[in-house]
C-alpha cells in the first residue's frame, strides 16, 4: 500500500487539485440532490440517509469514493446558509475569499502554541488582533496597547472576559441583563462565582436605571462588580444603551464588558457605526466575525483594553516558552490563549479584511441591515402577520397575527420538517415569535416575499 500524500510540501498542491475537483462536485451533486434550504424529512431521515451513505465507517480496507461520497452526503444533508431561505441563526454563508484561505491554513497547518510552529501566522495574529483592537477602542486606545485575542466564538470570549476580570480583582461579582447570552452565567458557573445579579431587560434592553440601584446595593472594592452589557441580543438584536450603561459602571467603579459578538460587525460600517457608541469605553469587548464578518466558523475575538490583564493567561511549559527562548526573542504564545493548540483562524480574517477592506465589509453590513428593514416592512404590509418591531441589526421578529404560540410553533417545525425554510424562535413579551436573521448578503426582496409566503401558507385558519 502507498504510503497517501501529504498537503503540505512541494507537492502538496499537485496532490490537493484532484481531490479539490472531487470535493467542489460533491458540495454542487449534494446540494443539489438537498434541492432546497434544509434536507426534507426531518432528523429521521436525515439521519438515515446519512448512516446509509457512510456506511462501515472504520472498515478494514479503505474506500477510494470515501471523499466524495462523504462531502456529497454532508451537503445534502446540511442546512445551506447561502439559500435565501435559511435564517433561523446567526449562521452566515462564509465569503469564498475567506473558505479558500482557510483552506491554506489547513495544508500548512501552523499551530499557534509556540513560534517555531508559527513563524509568520504567529505575527499575522499580531497584526490583525491589534488592527481589530484598534477599530474597537480608537482614540481610547492610548497609548495604542490594547490588544484581541484570537477565540473560538462568543462563548469563549465570554468566559476569558469573565476569567480577566476575576483574576484582575481576585474574585468578582457578575451582573448582567436579563437579556444576556446564556455563555454569560455559564461562565460564572465554570469559574466558580456567585451566581449573576439579573438586571431587568424590561423593552429587551438593560435598565441603567435598575443597574445604577443593583450597584447601590452592592457595593464592593473598586472592580470588584462585572457588569455585561449588550451589542446585539440573539433573540431580537437589539443594543443596550452602551453610553449610560457605561456612566453607570464609571460612578460605581464597576468593571464593563461589552458581548458585542452579533453587532460588533457594525464597526465597520460607516452608516451605522456610531450605535455602538460607549463600546470604546468596555475593558473587554467580545466580536464574533463568523456572523456579521462572514467568516467559515471559528473566528472569534476578546478585544482588550489593558494589557496588564492578560497576565492571568501566562503560563509556562518548558518545550514550548523556555525562559532562555523567550529572552532570546522568540515570541511567547501561550499567554494568547486558554488553548495550547491553535489552528491559525486569523488567516482567513485577515484575508477577508485586506481584500473587501472597511467599505466592502461595510457595504455588507448595510446590505443585510438594510433588507431586514424590508422584510419589516413586507410584515407590517400584510394583514396576516404581526411585526414585533423595527429591527435594530439584522434581524426581524413576526407571527402570524392572531394565533397561538402552539400555532406559531407548529408552522416553524413544519417548514423545518419539509426543508422548506429555516426560521428561529425567540420568546418576548410573553409570546413565541419566529425569528428571521438576514446574513446573506444575496437576499433579494423576492425571497424574503416567498418567505413570508410560506409562513402564511402553512398557518392553519
Amino acid at each position: 500500500m502507498s504510503t497517501p500524500p501529504l498537503a503540505s510540501g512541494p507537492e502538496g498542491p499537485g496532490a490537493l487539485r484532484p481531490l479539490l475537483d472531487t470535493v467542489l462536485d460533491a458540495l454542487r451533486t449534494g446540494s443539489t440532490a438537498r434541492g432546497g434550504p434544509l434536507p426534507a424529512g426531518g432528523p429521521e431521515n436525515v439521519a438515515r440517509r446519512l448512516r446509509d451513505a457512510a456506511g462501515d465507517i472504520l472498515p478494514r480496507h479503505g474506500t477510494a469514493d470515501a471523499l466524495r461520497t462523504l462531502v456529497h452526503a454532508l451537503a445534502e444533508g446540511s442546512a445551506d446558509p447561502a439559500d435565501p431561505l435559511c435564517a433561523a441563526h446567526l449562521h452566515c454563508p462564509p465569503l469564498a475569499v475567506a473558505t479558500a484561505a482557510d483552506l491554506a491554513a489547513s495544508a500548512l497547518n501552523p499551530s499557534l502554541d509556540s513560534w517555531d510552529q508559527a513563524p509568520a501566522a504567529s505575527e499575522l495574529e499580531s497584526l490583525v488582533t491589534t488592527a481589530l483592537a484598534a477599530e474597537v477602542y480608537g482614540k481610547a486606545n492610548e497609548p495604542h496597547t490594547a490588544t484581541a485575542l484570537v477565540t473560538t466564538g462568543g462563548t469563549e470570549s465570554n468566559q476569558l472576559a469573565v476569567l480577566l476580570a476575576r483574576e484582575a480583582h481576585n474574585g468578582v461579582q457578575l451582573v448582567h441583563g436579563a437579556n444576556a447570552h446564556h455563555s454569560l452565567p455559564r461562565a460564572a458557573w465554570l469559574l466558580g462565582l456567585p451566581d449573576p445579579v439579573v438586571i431587568p431587560a424590561p423593552a429587551g434592553t438593560m435598565d441603567p436605571v435598575a443597574l445604577d440601584e443593583a450597584l447601590t446595593t452592592l457595593r464592593g472594592p473598586r472592580g470588584s462588580l462585572l457588569v455585561s452589557a449588550t451589542a446585539g441580543t440573539t433573540d431580537a438584536g437589539l443594543i443596550d444603551p452602551l453610553p449610560d450603561l457605561a456612566d453607570v459602571c464609571a460612578t460605581h467603579g464597576a468593571r464593563l464588558h461589552i458581548d458585542a459578538a452579533y453587532g460588533g460587525g457594525l464597526l465597520f460600517s460607516d452608516h451605522r457605526r456610531a450605535t455602538l457608541d460607549g463600546l470604546d469605553r468596555a475593558h473587554t469587548v467580545t466580536l464574533d466575525l463568523h456572523k456579521l464578518g462572514w467568516q467559515p466558523i471559528a473566528a472569534g475575538l476578546l478585544a482588550v483594553r489593558d494589557p496588564h490583564d492578560l497576565t492571568a493567561l501566562r503560563h509556562q511549559a518548558d518545550y514550548l516558552n523556555a525562559d532562555d527562548d523567550t529572552e532570546g526573542g522568540l515570541p511567547d504564545l501561550l499567554g494568547r490563549s486558554l488553548r495550547t493548540t491553535r489552528r491559525p483562524d486569523i488567516l482567513k480574517i485577515a484575508v477577508t479584511l485586506k481584500t473587501l477592506g472597511r467599505t466592502g465589509l461595510g457595504a455588507l453590513i448595510d446590505h443585510v441591515c438594510d433588507r431586514a428593514t424590508d422584510l419589516a416592512d413586507l410584515i407590517v404590509s400584510r394583514p396576516g402577520l404581526e411585526l414585533h418591531a423595527p429591527p435594530t441589526l439584522s434581524t426581524v421578529l413576526f407571527r402570524p397575527a392572531g394565533a397561538s404560540d402552539e400555532t406559531v410553533a407548529a408552522v416553524r417545525r413544519t417548514l423545518l420538517h419539509d426543508g422548506r425554510a429555516v426560521l428561529g424562535r425567540a420568546r418576548l413579551d410573553d409570546r413565541l415569535w419566529l425569528k428571521a436573521t438576514l446574513l446573506n448578503p444575496h437576499t433579494r426582496p423576492d425571497d424574503l416575499a416567498a418567505l413570508l409566503k410560506l409562513v402564511e401558507g402553512h398557518t392553519p385558519r
